[in-house]
């Protein structure tokens, strides 16, 4: 199992959009597309609070790159995604991390 850890660093004031977002539209878009989420988080104490972290778990990296690439090509997405950003980007840039638990982890 992988699992990627992607960080959204949003534009100041556009977390409220993005968490709308992923609520009413990306979730059940992955779900078409048998992407599976690990967790989402947001920074509750640290640096920047205007980071949303999730992690997405994938049996590998062919997985992750048919689905993915699917989902980013649907038409729907595209559509919904550029209706969120009607009032300005949502997201000042991603970093994203493909991870691998090692032996001793308690996710495998």
């Amino acid at each position: 199992m992988l699992y990627e850890l992607r960080i959204y660093h949003c534009a100041p004031s556009r977390m409220p959009a993005l968490l709308k977002r992923f609520e009413e539209v990306t979730l059940k878009k992955w779900d078409e597309h048998g992407i599976r989420q690990a967790g989402f988080w947001t920074v509750e104490i640290g640096d920047n609070n205007h980071d949303l972290y999730y992690m997405l778990e994938w049996e590998s990296l062919a997985e992750r790159e048919e689905k993915w690439n699917a989902f980013q090509a649907d038409p729907e997405w595209i559509e919904a995604r550029a209706d969120s950003e009607k009032d300005g980007p949502i997201l000042k840039g991603i970093s994203n991390h493909i991870l691998k638990p090692t032996a001793f982890s308690s996710v495998k």
